[in-house]
């Protein structure tokens, strides 16, 4: 994977240096060569930093590339964010070591820091490496590949500060923040400003260079159907109606495996393509932890109904949130089909996460998610839901992710006395992260257990966890339980109203009349506004969907 992420990133800086430059260069007096690279520079700092919230940090920092060279802007502003990083992973090992034993939840909260921050360098050295290649129409998707990686890096800065929630644990996390997450944030959204305004720029250019859309050469299909850059095996696993596994788990040991974590350690060191595990009937009680090395697995069942992975870890017994969850993928490409992922803490469980997903280009198939608090932590990178079923209470779809729930149900459970129902959390914390929850052509429900209290107990479709939260709503059938506002705020000290987007277009049912809905959402928004949330710009789905042989929607499914 980081060869192929590395690419991208580093195509998109030198197309950019490669167009912006000549751009430049014309505007450049040849009397004045000195004076006209300042000039050029200035020029090129000023477009860059016309779009982010602080001018001056964007200012100082391009500035120091004191290069005319376009590109060294977007290597500048990662190296920036690098840097910071590295320094609040030092942090975090220092602050370990003087309060890691001081209590259990101070332990776990520091060395998740520390497995967050590793990840978030990992995302900045696939974007940071340069290699000579690309080309100007691969530019927009990598546009979205860079965003992508940048905002992973941001939700694992805040998911970092996040895991200390306790009054003794807060003196550490200010620490953190004030000498090194703080910046973090700050550096790392500067870099999505920068990446979001060269990508503007390009597309401002009147270039006729006689090139397709990404997009559609990647769309291509051969005689078969099939894109045409789809590998030989893949075909075979499309094409075959029932697969074929590397794998077997049964608990009565009529497979190669009992447990499924026994399965999945199978996996063989540097494998190439899919790695099927098939998991038979039957209820699996073990915490699951996909590891980012086991790449493309697939792992399905015999129906949600039949298949369930289970656990009961919560915060409410002293696990960190991150932790409580009952399956964990950190894996690339990975796939789920037919099986459920439950956490069965109860309301009274508070935090206690039945899935969290963490993997680019994560697909769920006909998969159940059940829980109460916090059931489906989409936690980072592009995700993909369809033919699911999703039940809980509070903020039960959550996280910093790029996620698309496309003919799913959605089911609000019966809350504790005195609680309310939330469907979305969506944290993201920059307003240029390319992230939210957008849900499709679903049916938005009171579980059994609410159904007779659907009208007393309050439902809400989202509240904004993060400053820059979005939610959007799209060909929804939204039951008589949400409440007419729709949407509330995060809390009475940080509302985060100010700049979130939440907004519906195309939903029908009881629920769905937007007259009432809370002055800060967006309400009802255009058709043209809506697409920008669909599969294909919203997760540049053809770059990677068909691949997986999963039906999805591009686009519209009634409109």
């Amino acid at each position: 994977m980081t060869g192929k992420v590395v690419g991208s990133a580093v195509s998109l800086i030198l197309v950019v240096g490669v167009v912006i430059g000549v751009v430049a260069v014309v505007q450049s007096p040849k009397s004045d060569k000195g004076a006209g690279e300042i000039k050029s520079t200035n020029r090129a700092v000023a477009a860059l930093c016309q779009d982010s919230d602080d001018q001056k940090l964007c200012n100082d920092v391009l500035s120091s590339s004191n290069s005319t060279d376009p590109k060294e802007y977007v290597a500048t502003v990662v190296k920036t964010s690098m840097d910071s990083v590295i320094k609040a992973l030092n942090m975090s090992d220092r602050l370990n070591v003087e309060h890691g034993n001081s209590s259990e939840g101070m332990k776990m909260a520091l060395e998740d820091c520390k497995d967050l921050l590793q990840s978030a360098i990992h995302e900045l050295e696939a974007s940071g490496v340069l290699v000579k290649e690309g080309s100007l129409e691969d530019v927009n998707m990598r546009t979205s590949e860079l965003k992508n990686w940048l905002g992973a890096v941001v939700a694992y800065q805040q998911s970092c500060l996040d895991g200390f929630n306790t009054d003794g644990e807060k003196k550490v996390q200010e620490q953190l923040q004030t000498g090194s997450l703080d910046n973090v944030g700050k550096l790392t959204g500067l870099a999505l400003d920068v990446v979001s305004g060269i990508s503007r720029i390009l597309q401002s250019l009147d270039l006729n260079l006689g090139l397709k859309p990404a997009s559609r050469r990647l769309l291509d299909v051969d005689e078969d159907g099939y894109p045409t850059w789809v590998s030989a095996a893949d075909r075979k696993l499309l094409a075959d109606s029932a697969l074929s596994p590397h794998a077997t788990v049964a608990k009565d040991g009529s497979g190669q495996f009992k447990t499924i974590l026994d399965a999945i350690n199978s996996y063989p060191k540097n494998h190439q393509g899919r790695y099927i595990i098939y998991v038979k009937a039957g209820v699996y009680d073990e915490y699951i932890t996909v590891d980012k090395k086991k790449l493309n697995l697939l792992i399905y069942g015999d129906g949600p109904s039949k298949t369930v992975i289970t656990g009961r870890k919560n915060f409410a017994e002293g696990t960190k949130t991150m932790r409580t969850a009952s399956f964990t993928t950190v894996a690339d490409d990975f796939m789920a089909k037919s099986i459920a992922f439950e956490n069965t803490a109860g309301a009274e469980g508070h935090q206690a996460v039945a899935l969290r997903v963490q993997g680019d280009r994560s697909v769920f198939f006909d998969c159940a998610f059940r829980g109460y608090q916090d059931t489906l932590y989409a936690h980072a990178h592009r995700q993909f839901y369809r033919n699911c079923e999703i039940s809980g209470t509070i903020d039960f779809i959550f996280g910093y992710a790029t996620t698309l729930i496309q003919n799913s149900k959605i089911y609000a459970r019966k809350p504790m006395a005195n609680q309310q129902n939330i469907v979305v959390a969506d944290g993201t914390g920059q307003k240029n992260m390319p992230t939210g929850v957008v849900l499709q052509n679903c049916q938005i429900m009171a579980d059994p257990t609410l159904q007779a209290d659907r009208l007393t107990v309050k439902t809400y479709l989202a509240r904004p966890w993060k400053a820059f939260s979005r939610a959007v709503f799209i060909e929804n059938v939204i039951g008589d339980l949400i409440q007419p506002d729709g949407y509330i705020p995060w809390n009475p000290i940080e509302p985060n109203t100010k700049d979130c987007f939440f907004a519906e277009f195309g939903n029908t049912g009881p629920g769905s009349a937007t007259q009432a809905r809370a002055p800060f959402s967006k309400g009802l928004i255009s058709k043209e506004e809506a697409a920008k949330y669909t599969a294909e710009p919203w997760l540049q789905a053809s770059t990677w969907l068909p691949s997986t042989g999963i039906p999805f929607d591009p686009s519209f499914t009634k409109a």
